[in-house]
């Protein structure tokens, strides 16, 4: 980490960057996103394996776009973001410096998104094992069970949005929920406004969700809504070979045709 701490400060102290995103120690024993403009403040950035949220989300923030040029702290799931909303047209590469950081907490250098992109194709994108654990159990289930089982997980959502906030791919000034001319989705938290939502969310990730489950983690309720965008990210997967947050130019999947795509997923 100590890598990290020199590079940030090195980058403020050369005016190369104005703020360095990272995280910072919070009350609690949990981390907090901590945002130094001062090279003499970077000794409080820390990493180890309280360091979960992806701090990509903060990237998209009008506040945050307006601190000027940024280096961010960036673990594998941070990196995929970075590089997919980029792809989204959100982000300009020239406007960010990505400070690489593996498990142990060591510095990886890149110049460019190239060289996040060859990273990224050197490692393993895989769902973490307890989660792809609890969908092969919903797999098993039958029609009706897994019908049943997310009606009566989502039946609890209270309609916070609170992962949407969380999420750096909804980004979206104003979300199809709140729109009322026409009306798409129920406001209220109803049985059939709440399977709505969650499953036109889902959707809108198809190809895009970089399985980092900051949804999940900020669900006051503890709903495992990071299980329906997992599930997109295997179907796009098996059908279509594209992992989103690979490349920083790669076409949308859902907006894009090719004559060779496959159907079989059509029932």
């Amino acid at each position: 980490m100590e890598n990290v701490r020199k590079k940030a400060k090195e980058l403020l102290e050369a005016k190369t960057v104005n703020v360095v995103i990272g995280y910072g120690e919070g009350s609690d024993n949990l981390t907090r996103p901590v945002f130094i403009r001062k090279p003499e403040l970077t000794s409080q950035l820390i990493y180890d394996e309280r360091c979960v949220q992806n701090l990509a989300f903060f990237l998209m923030k009008h506040e945050v776009k307006h601190m000027g040029k940024a280096a961010i702290i960036a673990p594998l799931p941070v990196m995929r973001s970075i590089l997919q909303v980029t792809s989204e047209c959100q982000l300009k590469e020239e406007n960010i410096v990505v400070l690489g950081v593996d498990e142990k907490a060591n510095l990886i250098e890149f110049n460019n998104f190239a060289d996040v992109e060859k990273y990224i194709a050197s490692v393993t994108l895989d769902i973490p094992t307890k989660e792809k654990d609890a969908m092969a159990k919903i797999e098993a289930m039958s029609t009706e069970e897994r019908w049943a089982y997310w009606t009566n997980e989502l039946s609890r959502c209270v309609k916070c949005y609170a992962c949407r906030s969380a999420c750096p791919m909804c980004y979206c000034l104003r979300c199809q929920v709140e729109a009322n001319q026409p009306q798409w989705i129920i406001p209220e938290a109803t049985p059939m406004g709440n399977m709505e939502w969650h499953l036109m969310r889902a959707m809108h990730l198809a190809g895009r969700c970089v399985n980092c489950g900051e949804c999940a983690r900020a669900c006051p309720l503890s709903i495992p809504i990071n299980l329906l965008t997992y599930k997109t990210v295997n179907t796009v997967k098996d059908n279509f070979g594209v992992m989103a947050g690979t490349s920083h130019s790669m076409e949308s999947v859902l907006s894009s045709y090719k004559v060779d795509d496959k159907e079989t997923f059509i029932r």
